[in-house]
């Protein structure tokens, strides 16, 4: 398959003054369109720290990163935001949803955003919620439902602007086994039918297994036991 991203010797160092803490060294890997990517390690590994770069919500000290030939870590910040809101959606653990929204608007808020018209938010909003099964808790508000629910929000929100690239941030942590599961299928759904590429950091074995490609970080590097799933 052809390269979709490619991350080349990528860095990043946090303190100054002789006091720094390598978060992430020297990290190299690639990823195709419909590939479902895991991110293992334990806390401080730098998992994190390298999701941030790949959001371009955080710069690289060092490396390249590489989305379709194009060098992102050479971009200006306008240049990145507009790359961020085109190309990336993501998911954070503790979902970041609205409470003074109902589930449904906080979904509606990337397309608002984008300025798009709106006749069209609401024919795409309609269709990820019919897929994510939330129709039904569309009018409530975020308070009022589950966290397996609210995680389904969280994604639809990030599927509304069409990303092509999802980026999760431990998205099953809060979350039952057998909601958990329900979510790893989603992603795998979104890799392999709708060719998006899916970067999840997590600390769940049960997730990463499910992954095509797993990428285990120690004291931010890439173990020598970096393995490929079988999907």
């Amino acid at each position: 398959m052809e390269t979709y991203i490619k991350v080349e010797d990528v860095e990043k160092y946090y303190g100054s003054s002789g006091i720094i803490t390598k978060a992430v060294e020297r990290v190299s890997f690639e990823i195709s369109k419909g590939e479902f990517i895991g991110i293992m390690g334990e806390s401080g590994s730098g998992k994190t720290s390298l999701l941030n770069v790949l959001a371009t919500i955080d710069t690289a000290t060092a490396g390249h990163i590489y989305f379709e030939g194009k060098d992102i870590t050479k971009m200006s910040e306008d240049v990145r935001s507009e790359f961020r809101k085109e190309n990336l959606g993501f998911i954070f653990q503790n979902f970041n949803l609205l409470d003074t929204m109902t589930l449904q608007e906080n979904i509606y808020m990337p397309l608002i955003l984008n300025e798009e018209k709106s006749n069209d938010i609401i024919k795409r909003t309609e269709e990820i919620i019919n897929i994510l099964g939330i129709k039904e808790v569309g009018n409530k508000y975020p308070y009022q439902v589950s966290g397996g629910q609210q995680q389904r929000v969280a994604i639809a929100r990030a599927l509304a602007s069409k990303a092509p690239i999802l980026l999760a941030d431990e998205p099953t942590g809060n979350l039952d086994e057998d909601t958990a599961n329900e979510i790893i299928s989603i992603f795998q759904k979104l890799a392999h039918e709708q060719e998006k590429c899916v970067v999840v950091v997590t600390h769940s074995r049960e997730l990463a297994e499910q992954a095509d490609i797993v990428l285990r970080l120690k004291k931010g590097k890439i173990a020598d036991d970096t393995d490929s799933g079988e999907n």
